[in-house]
């Protein structure tokens, strides 16, 4: 069946993401992409297999439907959930063979029942609080929390980790190095208790790229696998204290089909709540995306789109399902050729960044927020 609208995903940029994650970060760290959130709107089980390929360790996913799902497409590589696992799915986590951030003492109770019963194993990584104020066990308790955890045979406590809170927010990363030294004060204290921990991680992409004393054991790069950059403040970081040929290869193209084209006279409306009137014949194209699809709404008479390598303004208000574009200067345009919302298209090309500043967010908002039924081809 052919698509009205569709994301097409370069294999190819996420292997050079990868590969220059590899080369960064060197062959002995374990290098574990997130692929949360549909890998990050690009595809859940298409990312990770393609990031395996290119040479990634491990994957890091958000809840445990999504591990369910990496193994049901016969994916075997380690899973690092980085969410909560509630309770009564903690057995299914088990039996996924799942590495799990905990916290709470409730959950390592349930797990030594669980790991008991089933007689394996089961690795886990003590999320420490530095000031994110998320996730995490108070430094206080973290001594306490991990002699716990040590008490249970088949729990095995594999790594310590912790999450920046504004390092990709700013070019003065203060802040984040008072969060690195509290990291460091937690595994001074575990290490002082005769507790040490293999795997010791808290790289996000931001930190990976320009932080190298912030990578330990492992890496956890998120949106950058992808080919963003975390902010325009990263990129200035990484030009100004790291320098060197360090390039992120975009892998998200959004297109659709111009499902009708019509002409409008000088003076009517279009739209929902008639925000628009034409000022000339106007050649009007329909677009069947909207914002269930994850168009969203407040690009309404601020975006354009790409037709036949020239741009086309938006018209009106973005609906749920169709937006209408003003093909007036490109009188060649046909129907169902297709749009680009996203990408390159000739000459003339529509970053997530752009997208993500009409829309007055950031540019992780955009692809993830593409509906997971928009089909992702893989090219």
């Amino acid at each position: 069946m052919k698509e009205l609208t569709w994301v097409e995903i370069s294999r190819e940029a996420l292997i050079k993401n990868i590969r220059q994650f590899r080369e960064i970060v060197g062959p002995d760290r374990i290098l574990c992409p997130c692929v949360k959130a549909n890998a990050y709107g690009h595809g859940l089980v298409g990312c990770s297999k393609t990031f395996l390929e290119a040479g990634a360790d491990w994957l890091g996913v958000n809840a445990l439907y999504e591990a369910r799902v990496l193994r049901d497409s016969g994916i075997d590589a380690p899973i690092y959930i980085l969410g909560y696992v509630p309770l009564d799915s903690l057995e299914e986590a088990v039996e996924l063979n799942c590495r799990l951030v905990v916290y709470n003492k409730k959950i390592i109770e349930k797990l030594a029942e669980l790991t008991e019963k089933a007689g394996k194993m089961l690795n886990v990584h003590i999320k420490v609080e530095t000031g994110n104020n998320r996730q995490g066990v108070l430094m206080d308790d973290i001594v306490d929390f991990a002699k716990y955890i040590k008490s249970f045979e088949k729990i095995e406590l594999e790594g310590i980790a912790t999450h920046f809170a504004n390092i990709e927010d700013t070019t003065d990363h203060s802040y984040a190095e008072h969060q690195l030294n509290k990291f460091m004060k937690a595994v001074s204290l575990l290490e002082s208790a005769g507790i040490n921990i293999p795997i010791k991680h808290c790289s996000n992409s931001a930190a990976t790229i320009i932080f190298p004393e912030t990578r330990f054991d492992m890496v956890r790069p998120g949106i950058s696998c992808y080919g963003m950059w975390p902010s325009s403040e990263t990129y200035v970081s990484y030009v100004k204290e790291v320098g060197g040929d360090f390039s992120l290869h975009p892998a998200f193209n959004w297109k659709a089909k111009i499902a009708q084209i019509k002409s409008i006279p000088s003076g009517e409306y279009i739209g929902y709540g008639c925000t628009y009137k034409t000022t000339h014949q106007t050649r009007l194209g329909i677009i069947p995306v909207g914002y269930y699809d994850g168009y969203d709404r407040g690009l309404s008479g601020r975006a354009h789109v790409l037709v036949n390598g020239k741009r086309a303004p938006l018209r009106g208000r973005v609906c749920m399902n169709i937006i209408m574009i003003d093909l007036t200067d490109i009188p060649e345009a046909e129907i169902e050729n297709d749009v680009t919302l996203i990408g390159k298209n000739g000459d003339e090309k529509i970053t997530v960044e752009q997208f993500a500043e009409w829309a007055d967010t950031i540019n992780y908002e955009i692809p993830t927020r593409v509906n997971e039924r928009i089909p992702r081809m893989y090219l």
